[in-house]
């Protein structure tokens, strides 16, 4: 996975191990982000394909972890279900179509989704989601999510929108987006067993990952106390989507070109 970096063999491991103490924190401050940080950063330094198998143990743990208290999410799961079949289902249609993330299309996929996902967050629209169409709504939902989990690596988009839309409270839509997040991340990791780009070693590699992601999350929440969570909020966001144009600049234009 780090043959990039046969003459300074430590440089890269190091370098993904600040990046998941960084998303972490910042998961840690505002309940989400460490996914997508990771794969925004991790996709500048190797393939997303490389990327996304790092992501997998470190995004598994803190999500499941953030599902808790797992006896209250029991009605919160059912409620979801349809939606969630629809995420797995959706990675892994996209993992069958096009392979694991991979390439200068997935990774100007990338840069779109952090755009979007940036902006729509940044522009505070608020809408709500009637309970009679949530239904056919959430497995529709679902399977986008999935297609774009699968080409990009990114489970945000529009998975944690419609979330915010259910009015969920704020202990509610956490637990839904841990919920959401823990699915997405099983589903990418069998996506990309199916294209062999998951192996021991890269399992390995991943659960190295956790301690720095656990680390960052723990100066998160300790910061949560003395940040205001929507000022750091705006700042990321904004973040994300200079992040992104860089992706869809470097790709289409610089490679291109």
């Amino acid at each position: 996975m780090f043959e990039q970096t046969a003459a300074l063999p430590w440089l890269l491991p190091l370098a993904a191990a600040a990046v998941f103490v960084l998303a972490g924190l910042v998961k840690g401050v505002v309940g989400l982000g460490l996914p997508t940080i990771a794969m925004g950063l991790l996709a500048l330094m190797m393939t997303p394909a490389h990327a996304a198998a790092l992501l997998i143990i470190p995004s598994l743990v803190t999500n499941v972890w953030q599902v808790r208290p797992w006896r209250a999410a029991l009605p919160l799961l059912r409620r979801l279900a349809p939606m969630q079949g629809g995420v797995f289902a959706g990675t892994l249609a996209g993992a069958w179509l096009w392979g694991a993330p991979a390439g200068a299309w997935a990774m100007v996929s990338l840069g779109a989704a952090l755009i979007a996902y940036a902006l729509w967050g940044l522009s505070g629209m608020q809408v709500s989601v009637p309970a009679g169409r949530q239904g056919w709504m959430g497995p529709l939902v679902g399977a986008a999510t999935g297609m774009v989990t699968a080409a990009t690596g990114v489970f945000v988009i529009p998975a944690v929108p419609y979330l915010q839309a259910l009015n969920l409270g704020r202990d509610g839509l956490i637990q839904a987006m841990g919920t959401s997040f823990t699915v997405s991340t099983i589903a990418l990791a069998a996506g990309l067993y199916m294209n062999a780009r998951y192996d021991a070693a890269a399992l390995g590699l991943s659960m190295l990952m956790l301690l720095p992601a656990l680390a960052g999350m723990q100066l998160g929440q300790a910061l949560r106390q003395r940040l205001s969570p929507a000022v750091f909020r705006k700042c990321f966001l904004a973040s994300l989507a200079l992040l992104g144009l860089h992706m869809i600049v470097y790709e289409g234009l610089v490679k291109a070109g």
